[in-house]
C-alpha cells in the first residue's frame, strides 16, 4: 500500500528506502503482525487496571450483573468489528476513524471526525501518564516513606512513553507484550487461588440472569463497563504498518475484543466469588476501588500476590499511556498529512520509520497537562485522569457510532462479495447500540468524572467546539479548494 503525494502539492520525486524499510515521509511499512496489534489494543485497555480500579466502581452501580455486562458489552463490539474490519480492507489511514467516516458519511463529516479523534486520544493519554504518577507515588510513600511528587514521576514517564513511541513501533510491542503477559499472569493467579480455595461456591450463576440487566443501576454500569474496551480500535491506525493488514488488522480486532470481553467478565465473576456475590456488591457500593481485588490476592494466595499487583498497576498504566500515545501521534501524523493540522506533524523519522514530529507534539501536550496538573496542585486520579479520561472516552464512543453508520453507508450499494449480516445489518444493531451508550453516557456523565453540575458541563463544552471547527475547515477546503477536497483520506486500496 502507498499513500497519495501530499495534498496540494506537486508529487515529490521518489527517494530510496530508508534504513527503516519506509520512504521519506511514509510509515515504515511491514513492521506490525497479529501479536503486536493485540498487544497494543489490549495493553491500551489496561486490564489490571480496569479489573483493580473500575470493575469494583460497575459492581458497586450495577450490581451483580456487572459479569453479564461484560459479556453483552463485548458482543456489541463485536457487531461493530463485523463491519468495521470489513471496511479496513478498503480504507487504510492511520486516522482510521476519520478516513471511515470520511469515505462512509462524507469528507465533511470525515474532518469533523478527525478533530474529534485528535482531542480525545490526546486527551487520555496524559490521563493515563497522572493515573502512573498517582499509583507510583502512592507505593513509593508506602514502602519507604518518602514522598515523591506524582507529577514528577508522571514527567518521567511521559519522557520514556516519548522515547518509545519515536522508535521503532515494533519495540513498543515488545514493551506493551512485556507489560501486558505480567498484568494477566497476576490476575490469572489471583483467580486461580480464589477457585482452589472455593470452588465451584465462587461461581454464582446468579450473575448472568438476565433478569438482573433490567434492574436500577444497569445504565450506569454500561456507561462503566463500555469504556474498559477503549482503544480496540486502535488495530485500524496501525494498518499502515502491518503485515498483510487484509488479515492481521481484523483477526488481531476480534481476537482483542474476545479476550477482553471474556477476561473482564470472568476476572469480575471471580472477585465477586471471592466474597460472596451479596458482600461483594455491598464492599464494592461501600468503598469501591482496587482494595477489593487486591484483598482478594491477599487472602486466596498470599501478601506476595497483592504486592506485585500493586506494582504491576503502575506497569499496566505506564503501558496504557503507551498504547495511546502511539495511537495519538498517529492521528495527529494522518491530519497533519492532510493538512488538516499543521504539515510539519505528518513528517516521519528517517531513521525510524515512526511519525516523529508528531510524537514530539503529543509529549509535549502531555507535559503541558501534567505540568499544569503540578501547579495547580490538583488531585491525579480524581481530577487529571477522570476528567481528561472521560471527556477522551465520550469523543471515542460518538466516533464508534458515526464509524458503524459510516460502514453502513460504504457498503450500501455495493457489498463486495460480502454477506448483508456483516455490512448491513451488524454494524446497525452496533451503530443503534453505541447511540444508546453514548446517550447514557451523556446522562450519567457524573459516573465518569466523580463530579457533578458545572464541572461537566464545562467539561462537555469543548467537544462540540472542537467538532463546530472541524466543521468549518472543511467547509472552508471545500469552497476554496476543491480539488484537495477530494482527495483528503486518498490511498491506495485493495482491490477484489
Amino acid at each position: 500500500m502507498s499513500l497519495t503525494s501530499s495534498v496540494g502539492r506537486a508529487p515529490a520525486p521518489a527517494q530510496p528506502p530508508d534504513p527503516a524499510g519506509a520512504p521519506a515521509g511514509r510509515l515504515a511499512k511491514g513492521l506490525i503482525g497479529t501479536t503486536d496489534l493485540v498487544f497494543f489494543v489490549v495493553a491500551a485497555a489496561a486490564p489490571l487496571t480496569v479489573l483493580a480500579g473500575i470493575a469494583p466502581f460497575a459492581i458497586g452501580v450495577g450490581g451483580a450483573s456487572a459479569p453479564a455486562a461484560y459479556l453483552v458489552s463485548g458482543a456489541l463490539l463485536v457487531l461493530f468489528a463485523a463491519g468495521f474490519t470489513a471496511m479496513s480492507r478498503y480504507v487504510r489511514n492511520a486516522g482510521a476513524f476519520y478516513a471511515y467516516v470520511a469515505r462512509g458519511l462524507g469528507r465533511t463529516l470525515g474532518v469533523v471526525t478527525a478533530y474529534v479523534a485528535v482531542v480525545s486520544y490526546n486527551l487520555i493519554t496524559p490521563g493515563v501518564a497522572a493515573a502512573f504518577g498517582y499509583f507510583a507515588a502512592g507505593h513509593i510513600e508506602q514502602r519507604t516513606g518518602a514522598h515523591v511528587p506524582w507529577w514528577l514521576l508522571s514527567a518521567g514517564c511521559v519522557a520514556v512513553v516519548g522515547v518509545l513511541g519515536w522508535l521503532k513501533v515494533t519495540l513498543s510491542a515488545k514493551v506493551l507484550g512485556v507489560a501486558l503477559v505480567l498484568e494477566v499472569l497476576s490476575l490469572l493467579v489471583m483467580e486461580g487461588g480464589v477457585l482452589a480455595d472455593r470452588g465451584t461456591a465462587a461461581l454464582d450463576p446468579v450473575s448472568f440472569d438476565p433478569s438482573l440487566l433490567t434492574q436500577g443501576g444497569v445504565a450506569g454500569m454500561f456507561v462503566l463497563v463500555i469504556g474498559a474496551f477503549t482503544g480496540f480500535e486502535a488495530t485500524a491506525i496501525y494498518a499502515e504498518e502491518a503485515r498483510d493488514p487484509a488479515r492481521t488488522v481484523p483477526r488481531a480486532t476480534f481476537i482483542a475484543i474476545g479476550f477482553l470481553a471474556v477476561f473482564y467478565a470472568l476476572g469480575t465473576w471471580i472477585v465477586m466469588g471471592a466474597y460472596g456475590t451479596d458482600d461483594a456488591v455491598a464492599q464494592a457500593r461501600a468503598d469501591g476501588g482496587p482494595d477489593l481485588t487486591f484483598r482478594a490476592a491477599e487472602r486466596f494466595v498470599g501478601l506476595w500476590l497483592s504486592d506485585t499487583m500493586h506494582v504491576l498497576i503502575i506497569v499496566s498504566a505506564f503501558a496504557s499511556a503507551l498504547a495511546f500515545h502511539n495511537a495519538a501521534a498517529r492521528y495527529l501524523y494522518a491530519l497533519g498529512r492532510e493538512g488538516l493540522l499543521p504539515r510539519g506533524l505528518g513528517r516521519v523519522s528517517p531513521r525510524t520509520g515512526s511519525p516523529g514530529r508528531a510524537v514530539l507534539a503529543q509529549s509535549a501536550f502531555n507535559a503541558l497537562v501534567i505540568g499544569l496538573g503540578g501547579v495547580l496542585a490538583v488531585d491525579p486520579y480524581l481530577v487529571v485522569l477522570l476528567w481528561s479520561n472521560s471527556v477522551g472516552v465520550l469523543g471515542i464512543m460518538v466516533m464508534q457510532a458515526l464509524a458503524a453508520v459510516a460502514v453502513f453507508a460504504f457498503f450500501r450499494r455495493d457489498r463486495r462479495g460480502l454477506s448483508a449480516f456483516r455490512v448491513v445489518w451488524a454494524p446497525l444493531l452496533a451503530a443503534a447500540g453505541l447511540a444508546v451508550l453514548t446517550v447514557l453516557a451523556l446522562f450519567n456523565f457524573d459516573l465518569l468524572t466523580g463530579r457533578s453540575g458545572l464541572v461537566n458541563w464545562l467539561l462537555l463544552v469543548p467537544m462540540p467546539v472542537v467538532a463546530a471547527a472541524g466543521w468549518l475547515v472543511a467547509r472552508r477546503i471545500r469552497r476554496t479548494d476543491p480539488a484537495r477536497f477530494a482527495r483528503l483520506t486518498e490511498v491506495d486500496v485493495e482491490r477484489d
